[in-house]
């Protein structure tokens, strides 16, 4: 397996955003926007993809590398789950893509579909179509292409309902970003010049997907980088009502008065009702 720039400055992101999340995780000594279920995706990626640490020894660095990122996530994953005062400030309610419905359960399935038809067409030709399990090596790598594809999207959730991102968690997942997209120009370099490499339009494919899903974060990244702006995410307008001041919303136009203590200067949500309120009377809000 040769190394090319590519493949090098890829691997120098993946593990430059790895060693930006422990930072992020031991300094602040909070979880907060941090995507635990991405992790656990990310972490079954590597224990599906790296199986041939058993079997084939390619080189000291590339064993050391996927030994490095098994452990690395392993132990971000333990931060989150179960170190104080880390795994307190976790928000569950937040973190809550349905990870194993909508992204685990799928890939295992089109990653086997996939599979069978690449593995028996290749080996047979599609007039004996028959079906091999026995490779389950071969089956368990193609789920990991198929699921790293998607893997990224409980985090950039998160980070929707966050809106404000702290600073390291943007540059994490910005150099996690910049790795997928290395990668797809690494796999082609080997194709063509890499003797027993061929192409293989299922990670061409697996890299462009997820690379399409970081794209409105670059955008936003990048936007608030130039103009030395906090990282924000997601559409405007998305903050919730008690997020924002009386005096910030009211205008000439909008200057309804409040139902209940609005000296507090706190909006209250809508729909929501205090002790002192009847069950006639209206919710008026800004």
């Amino acid at each position: 397996m040769s190394m090319n720039i590519f493949r090098l400055t890829g691997d120098m992101c993946h593990l430059l955003s790895i060693l930006i999340l422990l930072r992020r995780l031991h300094v602040a000594k909070n979880a907060e926007g941090i995507g635990l279920r991405t992790q656990e995706l990310f972490v079954m990626v590597s224990l599906t993809r790296y199986t041939d640490l058993l079997t084939t020894f390619y080189s000291y660095y590339n064993s050391l590398m996927k030994i490095f990122f098994i452990a690395s996530v392993s132990y971000t994953i333990y931060l989150i789950r179960r170190r104080e005062p880390i795994c307190s400030t976790y928000d569950r309610q937040q973190d809550n893509f349905p990870h194993w419905k909508f992204l685990v359960a799928p890939s295992a399935v089109v990653a086997t579909v996939i599979f069978l038809i690449e593995y028996n067409t290749r080996r047979y030709g599609w007039e004996s179509l028959t079906f091999h399990l026995f490779d389950v090596q071969g089956i368990l790598w193609t789920f990991s292409i198929v699921l790293e594809s998607v893997a990224i999207l409980p985090q950039l959730s998160l980070l929707r309902r966050y809106r404000s991102i702290e600073n390291l968690t943007a540059n994490y997942v910005f150099c996690m970003g910049i790795y997928r997209f290395l990668y797809i120009f690494n796999w082609v370099y080997r194709a063509y010049n890499e003797p027993g490499y061929r192409h293989h339009f299922l990670v061409y494919v697996g890299g462009v997907l997820q690379s399409l899903f970081y794209v409105e974060f670059f955008y936003h990244y990048i936007k608030c980088r130039m103009t030395g702006k906090e990282v924000r995410y997601g559409e405007e307008g998305d903050i919730e009502y008690h997020d924002l001041s009386v005096e910030a919303l009211r205008t000439e136009e909008n200057s309804s008065p409040l139902i209940g203590n609005s000296d507090s200067g706190n909006l209250r949500m809508r729909g929501a009702q205090n002790e002192n309120d009847s069950e006639e009377s209206p919710l008026i809000v800004v």
